[in-house]
């Protein structure tokens, strides 16, 4: 039988357990995918902890790639040998799992699986957040919190891409030289310096039309006060903790700001919007406009230490864990 993380309560990285399962056959609407990478993403550890509650048991895991191995009734467009990626429902922390055609996406020739699992939620996070939450043009000058994480370096350079000039922060100078890399003109150690201060230098005074901000409490405060009149803070991860008790009259007080707290899901609910992100994404990724650094890789069996080492932000760019 094939193996799979398995989690029977919700707490620190010792609830996941390298269980065997029983897959069965695809129902109507589905297939079954035998993975061959999964990725590691910050929302696995919220659901891992019950900040974002799950039924249990249940297997982790929000993204992966892998090739068709059975095919279910109804099912058209998808055939056995198909490589394929996903990036939604949870269970992709597995051997082999089903998945619905709704949710899966063609592998184009010349993206590697490894890729493909590492882009499929961070890719098309970062896919929704410049070109639909707000549409990064030309000329913005924009702030990217952690820019050296894996939704921060596939942001920058896409943002880069789109002719914006960006701020990243990092917490080292290690990660300082990463988000450079991925395109960040200037680059922000929290660590060294007050962020607020350098947006308000960098933009001199009028600070930026939007603030990408995954990292929550502590900074989502400061990420407002960077922002120039009717600018838009896009809070899409919570990395630092939940932000809590917030009074929307600070918006307000603060220049007429926009707060938006979007997710993928909303952003890819149609076929036709999961198929446009697919599209723009691997198109950016197959240009080599945006390169993804895969930097860390785990047997799929050491999911917990792959946890530990993300929430002790050992980790950088992308993470990928191998069945």
């Amino acid at each position: 039988m094939p193996h799979a993380i398995r989690m029977h309560e919700t707490g620190g990285p010792e609830v996941m357990h390298w269980e065997e399962v029983e897959i069965g056959q695809p129902g109507a609407g589905e297939v079954r995918v035998r993975n061959t990478a999964v990725g590691l993403n910050f929302i696995d550890t919220y659901h891992r902890t019950g900040l974002y509650p799950m039924p249990l048991p249940t297997t982790l895991g929000m993204e992966g790639a892998g090739v068709v191995e059975a095919v279910g009734p109804k099912v058209k467009g998808f055939k056995v040998g198909d490589r394929v990626a996903y990036a939604n429902p949870i269970g992709s922390y597995a051997e082999v799992c089903l998945r619905p055609v709704a949710r899966l996406v063609k592998i184009p020739a010349g993206v590697d699986d490894r890729i493909a699992a590492a882009i499929m939620l961070k890719g098309m996070t970062a896919w929704y957040l410049c070109k639909r939450t707000y549409k990064v043009a030309k000329g913005d000058t924009i702030l990217v919190h952690a820019a050296a994480g894996g939704v921060g370096q596939i942001l920058s350079q896409w943002c880069k891409y789109l002719g914006a000039t960006v701020i990243g922060t990092v917490g080292s100078d290690e990660k300082a030289a990463l988000a450079k890399k991925a395109g960040c003109k200037h680059v922000i150690v929290t660590s060294k310096e007050d962020f607020v201060a350098r947006v308000k230098e960098i933009t001199r005074g009028k600070g930026v039309p939007v603030v990408y901000d995954g990292v929550g409490k502590d900074t989502f405060m400061g990420s407002l006060d960077c922002l120039a009149p009717r600018g838009y803070m896009v809070s899409f991860g919570n990395a630092s903790g939940a932000v809590t008790q917030f009074n929307p009259g600070v918006l307000a007080a603060k220049g007429s700001l926009f707060l938006t707290r979007p997710t993928l899901f909303n952003y890819t609910a149609t076929p036709e919007d999961l198929a446009a992100a697919a599209r723009d994404l691997f198109g950016v990724v197959k240009k080599k406009v945006v390169k993804i650094s895969i930097n860390q890789t785990y047997p799929l069996r050491e999911a917990a230490q792959a946890h530990r080492d993300l929430e002790a932000r050992k980790t950088t760019g992308s993470t990928v864990l191998l069945p």
